[in-house]
């Protein structure tokens, strides 16, 4: 006979599937539940934010609250975007003293910080500028991964 197709959606209620509102109400629970695993990252990485909220809704985290610095706020975005799951972060945290944004570098493979360095500075031995700009969310500089979105500030004078 082999395989047969039906429609998932039809049929009697035997608690196999769910109705639209079930889903929607799981859905819902699913993503309050990754803003509050979110919210907790952030704040097990000892992050300075004040009035710190995270919603999340496909894929989408939006994130509100107030810091001091432009490093810190750059830090809890991507604390919180470098996270399976979260495909963007819509940043709406405010800044006290606002300062110049750094550059947001996504990892390919081969990268090592030091090539980084190299790249956006002109020397591989400032790598420990970029490693320090990312703590603590890296905590050895050669443990990144393909993928991973790295803070490279503006180098001080």
């Amino acid at each position: 006979m082999g395989l047969i197709e039906f429609v998932k959606e039809a049929g009697a209620k035997l608690g196999l599937g769910k109705s639209k509102e079930e889903a929607a109400v799981e859905e819902y629970i699913e993503e309050s539940t990754k803003a509050n695993a979110l919210w907790h990252l952030v704040r097990d990485l000892g992050l300075e934010i004040e009035d710190l909220n995270i919603q999340f809704d496909d894929g989408t985290a939006t994130v509100t609250g107030t810091t001091e610095t432009q490093a810190e706020r750059e830090k809890v975005v991507l604390s919180v975007g470098n996270v399976e799951g979260v495909a963007r972060v819509d940043d709406q945290i405010m800044v006290v003293a606002p300062e110049p944004a750094a550059t947001f570098y996504t990892v390919v493979s081969g990268d090592t910080l030091s090539g980084i360095s190299l790249e956006h500075y002109g020397n591989a031995m400032k790598y420990t500028a970029i490693f320090e700009a990312n703590r603590p969310m890296l905590e050895n500089p050669d443990l990144i991964y393909p993928g991973q979105v790295l803070r490279i500030p503006p180098l001080e004078g």
